[in-house]
């Protein structure tokens, strides 16, 4: 049985390897999971490097920590930029869509208004037409 692909099935086939990456990551990063995940990373990254006994790699004011981030964010406010182009992209597309399944119902009612007054006059054309031999037996 094959099935018809609607507007969204046929955009997500239409994008490459680049723009589906952008998406997830994006997807992954605007999370409660990256966020907790993240914060616990930063947590022990801080601790380790104050109570270390042995080794501290990122001393306080935590200088490759903040390196860190910038290039995290860096990276991050373009990936998630695309990724919200391809929503606007998306949100066109649904918006088109849906002005066109609107305006082919609107046809469609206008089709059957047309139809059911069409049934309504040729009853109405009935009704006269036996009124009138009603009328002209009644007459002889």
């Amino acid at each position: 049985m094959k099935t018809h692909k609607n507007w969204h099935d046929e955009h997500v086939d239409a994008l490459g390897f680049g723009s589906r990456l952008a998406d997830s990551v994006a997807k992954g990063m605007g999370s409660w999971r990256f966020i907790i995940i993240q914060t616990v990373l930063v947590v022990l990254w801080m601790a380790l490097n104050l109570v270390g006994y042995m080794y501290h790699w990122d001393v306080y004011p935590f200088i490759l920590l903040n390196l860190v981030f910038s290039t995290q964010a860096a990276y991050a406010a373009p990936i998630i930029m695309m990724a919200q182009n391809r929503q606007n992209d998306r949100d066109r597309m649904q918006a088109q869509a849906d002005y066109q399944t609107n305006l082919d119902a609107k046809q469609e009612i206008e089709a059957l208004a047309i139809k059911l007054n069409q049934l309504e006059v040729d009853k109405l054309d009935k009704i006269i037409k036996l009124m009138e031999e009603m009328k002209m037996h009644a007459a002889k």
